[in-house]
């Protein structure tokens, strides 16, 4: 099984014309409703993404990472997509917790995704990593691929203890660009799609990392795909293309040549 979806990676990858304008478009785990959706998308334009993944409730009562959402992250593999992780338990920084002598090594935390009510905890940096890395092993036993090490802190908040507590464990963080945060997390009301859409198309430059999600609990009018497929016909028109984050500068080296030992590593 590995070995086919190495090969049809490799295929996959051949395939991918020369891109000399990308965006990175990335997406954030959430209720999956939109994933199929948002996959065939994908597949209609020839793009290749990043995933940030975490253990996420889903539409239909299960999580993001079991059995039977495996096949698609299986699919997604053979596609050629990065994936990266987003803590197993949607962990949104709060606060660094300095001991007695200002040496930051615990984080107060709110584990929240979806429907869950929120738990606040502490959490060591030691147990951070864990977070990071228990994604990286259920994400390696359903498809056979190990994690890039790249991860995106839940609402994209961090502290500098924070980033040096995970690039301890060999992760690197990724956030957004100011023009790539596309809004499919506002409310519909005040945020309807055609607004979204315009500013997206109006703003977005080549060289910027867009980020949405697998779909929002909140949002009433989903954003995918009725912006999604017009966002990117748009940026195409535009002379723009999609890569995944390894052929970005700044995370190509860290992509294409991972450390010997990655954090999913057996």
């Amino acid at each position: 099984m590995k070995a086919l979806l190495l090969a049809l990676v490799a295929t996959t990858v051949a395939a991918q014309p020369a891109c000399d304008k990308p965006v990175y478009l990335t997406f954030d785990t959430g209720h999956m409703g939109v994933a199929p959706l948002i996959a065939e998308t994908l597949k209609r334009h020839n793009a290749r993404a990043t995933f940030f993944i975490a253990s996420e409730p889903t539409l239909t009562g299960g999580t993001t990472l079991d059995e039977t959402w495996a096949p698609w992250w299986r699919e997604r593999v053979a596609e050629g997509h990065d994936f990266g992780s987003h803590t197993w338990d949607h962990d949104i920084f709060m606060e660094d917790l300095p001991d007695a002598e200002g040496k930051v090594t615990r984080f107060k935390v709110r584990a929240q995704a979806g429907v869950q009510k929120p738990v606040v905890k502490e959490l060591s940096a030691e147990q951070y990593c864990a977070e990071l890395t228990k994604v990286g092993d259920r994400f390696k036993a359903i498809t056979g691929q190990a994690l890039s090490p790249i991860f995106r802190a839940p609402a994209g908040r961090t502290s500098p203890a924070l980033l040096n507590a995970a690039k301890a464990c060999g992760f690197t963080h990724v956030g957004w660009s100011r023009a790539g945060f596309l809004g499919d997390e506002l409310p519909s009301q005040s945020f309807p799609n055609a607004q979204l859409l315009e500013k997206a198309l109006r703003d977005i430059r080549p060289g910027d990392i867009l980020i949405a999600h697998l779909g929002i609990w909140q949002r009433q009018d989903p954003w995918a795909p009725a912006v999604l497929e017009p966002l990117m016909t748009g940026l195409e028109q535009r002379g723009l293309c999609f890569a995944p984050l390894r052929e970005h500068p700044r995370y190509a080296a860290l992509l294409k040549n991972p450390t010997k030992n990655p954090p999913n590593a057996p």
